[in-house]
């Protein structure tokens, strides 16, 4: 797949080619949900909507992918584990590795620490079906069965990060993501969400828990760090 950043994103200046420059890149810094979407491409291939309804994963975003990169989504099987490794033409690969969990538990509370604002989404578009698709994720199954893209999670965790906690140009870094129901697009979802760390590592971290509660069922649940002030 060739990889793109969405006009939304240029919200963030990392993901255009000045401010990734000013960062100390070479050009624009495809945002990590787009490159998420791309490694769920083979996962849900295989095992479609029950990984969709309880399944999951741990993302890590090792090394940047670069706007219009061609990305190679390898499978990869070790001992008892699925990973999918993100592999582009740079030197150092690969760039991403998406462990994959076939199943996910029951769901936990969020940890304490400082609790940001609720939020609520309509799941529809660009937050349900589509999400995949305007990147280039092609999959039919999320249209044909009205299906919300495992994409759209870590998507509006960060919508979370940019407009409650980061004032400046930030990085996606990891997510632990655990699917706990299937959820149909057109759906109104509430995100409850805290800060549970800060560290520097890098640059100064923050590491979110964030309940996405459709309903009164927690239908999926994140833990998800980034990189709010570049070193």
């Amino acid at each position: 797949m060739t990889a793109q950043n969405l006009p939304e994103h240029r919200r963030n200046p990392i993901h255009t080619d000045e401010g990734a420059r000013a960062a100390g890149f070479p050009r624009a810094l495809v945002a990590g949900v787009t490159t998420y979407a791309y490694l769920t491409h083979p996962v849900v291939a295989a095992w479609g909507t029950s990984w969709l309804e309880n399944g999951g994963g741990e993302v890590r975003f090792r090394k940047p992918v670069f706007d219009q990169d061609t990305v190679l989504c390898e499978p990869l099987v070790k001992d008892d584990s699925v990973f999918i490794h993100a592999i582009t033409s740079e030197p150092e690969q690969p760039r991403v590795v998406f462990e994959v969990f076939k199943s996910s538990p029951t769901a936990t509370a969020i940890r304490t620490g400082h609790a940001l604002r609720t939020v609520e989404y309509t799941l529809e578009g660009e937050h349900g079906t589509d999400r995949g698709l305007l990147a280039g994720e092609d999959l039919p199954i999320y249209r044909e069965h009205n299906l919300v893209h495992p994409a759209v999670w870590p998507t509006l965790a960060n919508d979370v990060v940019h407009t409650q906690i980061a004032t400046e140009s930030w990085v996606h870094t990891r997510s632990i993501i655990r699917h706990h129901e299937l959820v149909h697009a057109g759906a109104m979802c509430r995100i409850e969400s805290a800060i549970v760390d800060r560290f520097n590592a890098g640059g100064e971290r923050v590491v979110l828990d964030l309940h996405f509660i459709v309903g009164n069922i927690v239908v999926t649940s994140i833990e998800h760090e980034a990189i709010i002030k570049l070193p």
